[in-house]
């Protein structure tokens, strides 16, 4: 670490220097779910399986929930620690977030298949769907076979960017996408595998990312794995789980928005009437909604990789008390993302037809009229959302745990939450609760202004 100067060098050339694997890899992690809904919507499951697969990815998203919980949390105490030139605690932080990770993986594994029904139901799975519940139920209990390898693969991902190799993390993760890419469509159209295809694709994918990032431990640069370091401290694992809490929150709260919107839909679904004269029913808004929430996850994940570029250098800089440069480096990440949330913005607003296209053709007039709705009103306030998720991960940086938390927890579920159940409850309608979204997206975007000035004058009054 002493090589990339984080206390010394330019701001600007040390965010690019992580930001661009950190986006890399984010990106790429979230191409597992969006690559498996692309094919899977030109195969013969289209819209069904596509509506299966939005079912499942509730469940995905909290066991990535989780690894991102010990994952950033253990590079935040990482970097915070190697500043503060506690070189036996990083070690530690490092070795029981190992721990941790092989710990959660197995629960959740475990869970996912005794459970798998009641999981299903949850995430707005019915069996009177009969062919889009079959194909949720294959999928979902195929892709928990793969979980071990895929929660420890991207926990690990931020402990190898923080020890100063964001390239070698980019590589893992872009070794396991591209093989998922490659047999997505062998399994799916070539084996007639079909959304079971799409599953044991990616779960291929996540074993090479697994292999590779274990393989990262016996080339190391600033951290050592012993059996003093993997001996579970309550201490660091409490501080590991503190720091790393706003990460696990983002993320459940996408777990909490589709569930709300998926079962707001079974109860409204059927009462919306497109501009046919037909309703749009529950397929329609179920694929469509899925759709945008990884098209939303894919900008959230350039903000994401973004913001975790800027990690090592603001918890480096914290720990050594140099106010001044944390204070630039959060502002190129702000001014950085608003341009990425801007160009998002203007691309749903102004060609969404392209986009759903993207997921397969030949949908009904119903689908494509849904689709436009949902693309450019649930992320008409895109701009504030990346502006809000970066935020949040900033102040987790900077090790404040509560205001990242609570600013994580502000959008999707003290704002967005309640939004959308009152309006859908209101109007009886999948269209009109879209706009919860924006509602939400403004007053987390004021909540997190605020949160961020106090964190900097708190920092200043004791500096």
């Amino acid at each position: 670490m002493k090589e990339l100067d984080l206390g010394n060098e330019k701001i600007p050339k040390l965010i690019k220097k992580f930001a661009i694997p950190c986006v890399i890899s984010m990106i790429v992690a979230a191409l597992y779910n969006i690559v498996d809904q692309i094919f899977i919507g030109w195969s013969d499951a289209g819209a069904f399986g596509n509506a299966a697969t939005n079912i499942v990815y509730p469940f995905t998203v909290i066991s990535l929930a989780f690894a991102l919980l010990i994952g950033d949390g253990v590079a935040a105490l990482f970097n915070l620690s190697l500043g503060a030139k506690d070189g036996e605690k990083a070690n530690k932080s490092i070795g029981n977030g190992l721990v941790l990770l092989i710990i959660i993986s197995i629960i959740l594994t475990i869970i996912g298949l005794i459970f798998s029904k009641q999981i299903l139901s949850l995430f707005g799975g019915n069996s009177k769907e009969r062919e889009c519940y079959n194909y949720a139920n294959y999928y979902f209990r195929i892709i928990c076979y793969g979980l071990p390898f895929y929660i420890i693969g991207q926990g690990l991902n931020a402990s190898i960017r923080s020890d100063g190799s964001p390239k070698y993390a980019m590589f893992a993760t872009t070794v396991g996408a591209i093989s998922n890419i490659i047999l997505d469509p062998i399994f799916i159209f070539l084996f007639n595998m079909s959304v079971k295809g799409a599953a044991i694709a990616t779960i291929i994918g996540q074993i090479l990312t697994f292999i590779i990032s274990i393989y990262y431990f016996r080339k190391s640069k600033s951290f050592k794995i012993n059996k003093a370091s993997i001996k579970l401290d309550r201490q660091i694992c409490k501080k590991v789980i503190s720091l790393g809490f706003a990460s696990l929150i983002t993320q459940l709260a996408i777990v909490i928005i589709i569930t709300v919107a998926n079962n707001l839909v079974w109860k409204y679904g059927y009462m919306t009437i497109a501009s046919s004269g037909v309703a749009y029913g529950v397929v329609i808004p179920l694929a469509v909604i899925g759709i945008c929430m990884k098209v939303f996850g894919i900008v959230v994940s350039i903000v994401i990789g973004v913001s975790l570029g800027g990690m090592p250098i603001i918890g480096y800089n914290m720990g050594a008390g140099n106010i001044k440069r944390v204070k630039e480096t959060v502002k190129y990440i702000l001014i950085i993302n608003f341009i990425i949330g801007l160009f998002a913005l203007l691309t749903f607003e102004i060609c969404p037809s392209f986009i759903i296209n993207i997921f397969g053709s030949g949908n009904s007039k119903e689908y494509m009229e849904f689709a436009n709705y949902c693309l450019r009103i649930f992320l008409g306030g895109i701009v504030l959302t990346c502006l809000v998720k970066s935020m949040s991960i900033l102040l987790q940086s900077m090790g404040s745990s509560f205001k990242s938390t609570l600013l994580a927890l502000s959008r999707d579920v003290i704002f967005f939450v309640p939004a959308i159940i009152l309006i859908a409850t209101l109007s009886h309608s999948v269209v009109t609760m879209l706009w919860s979204a924006i509602i939400a997206d403004v007053l987390s975007f004021i909540t997190g202004i605020i949160l961020l000035k106090k964190e900097f004058s708190s920092v200043k009054e004791l500096n």
